[in-house]
């Protein structure tokens, strides 16, 4: 009589889905953030102050935990790919967000779960089979539905100009991130990685600004703008990044960016918690579709091919 296998146990990858509600829902917070403070600086200025003050602030609890020492160079540059992908993703945002809405980026954020799974199919071979790539596509339009509020006039009327464009460029870069952290992560804590992905990218920053950190006055810079920029470097950067690499480690790169969905609905509760009013009734349809379809991707993982937790990452 064969023997049952032993049940996994499902605890810590529980623990796993709730940081990444978390995440979603500080990741959310950056775009009426990023809106207040976009016009406060150059967006080069801005990341490279956020980045800057999120490994400053990291770096204490890195070295008490696991120590600073250098990496290889093969290991260097490859946090140094990562962490050019979230620069160039976090310029495109803050640039974005001086020509157009909110709303519009949040719009466009829904197509990065499918950006990152085909990434993810090339770079570390994680299957999506038709159950999946139709959960995405569904996913998308829930996500569009809580956008516009199930109202399809809204969404016709969209105005894509070159604030959409840019961040959609952002977006494309944005998509390597969760699939280059499964393909290069080799045997580091989670932590670690965070760590030197966020030091790189503060040394991408300091070469793309160059001589103008020097010259910028830095007295003139608002209060307003400075709280933001501390806001997005603890909450949006140091804890979000660690999030994200951590649960990709655990669950593939795939099922982590379709958390993204749930983006927009985060927006919306936002501004019905700053006092903007209660979301229609309207867009209760689209939340119902995004929680569906995200159960159909989480669901199919394992016959999907998605890459085990061990940290140990497909061959080319």
């Amino acid at each position: 009589m064969p023997q049952k296998r032993p049940r996994p146990d499902r605890a810590p990858l529980v623990r796993v889905h709730a940081q990444l509600l978390l995440g979603r829902a500080l990741v959310a917070t950056s775009f009426p953030v990023g809106a207040a403070i976009a016009h406060g600086l150059q967006p080069e200025r801005l990341t490279l102050l956020r980045f800057a003050l999120a490994t400053l602030l990291f770096a204490p609890y890195v070295a008490w935990r696991h120590g600073l020492a250098m990496p290889s160079a093969r290991a260097l540059a490859g946090y140094a790919l990562i962490g050019g992908c979230l620069v160039t993703f976090f310029w495109c945002m803050f640039a974005a967000l001086r020509l157009t809405t909110a709303l519009n980026a949040a719009a466009l954020f829904t197509v990065l779960p499918g950006i990152a799974a085909l990434y993810g199919a090339v770079l570390v071979r994680e299957r999506l089979g038709r159950r999946r790539l139709a959960a995405l596509i569904l996913g998308a339009v829930g996500a569009l539905w809580v956008v516009f509020r199930g109202d399809l006039g809204l969404l016709l009327s969209l105005d894509i100009n070159k604030g959409d464009l840019i961040f959609l460029a952002g977006l494309l870069a944005m998509g390597l991130y969760t699939p280059l952290v499964q393909r290069l992560r080799r045997d580091e804590p989670a932590a670690v990685m965070t760590f030197w992905t966020m030091a790189t990218g503060t040394v991408w920053l300091l070469l793309l600004n160059n001589r103008a950190v020097f010259q910028t006055d830095w007295h003139a810079v608002e209060a307003q703008v400075l709280a933001g920029i501390a806001y997005l470097a603890v909450f949006t950067t140091i804890i979000s990044f660690f999030i994200i690499q951590h649960a990709t480690l655990h669950l593939g790169s795939t099922r982590v960016m379709s958390y993204s969905y749930l983006t927009p609905a985060f927006v919306v509760a936002i501004d019905w918690a700053l006092g903007k009013g209660l979301p229609s009734p309207m867009t209760w349809p689209g939340i119902a579709i995004i929680v569906a379809a995200m159960f159909v991707v989480q669901s199919g993982a394992e016959r999907a091919g998605t890459a085990p937790a061990t940290g140990k990452m497909p061959g080319p």
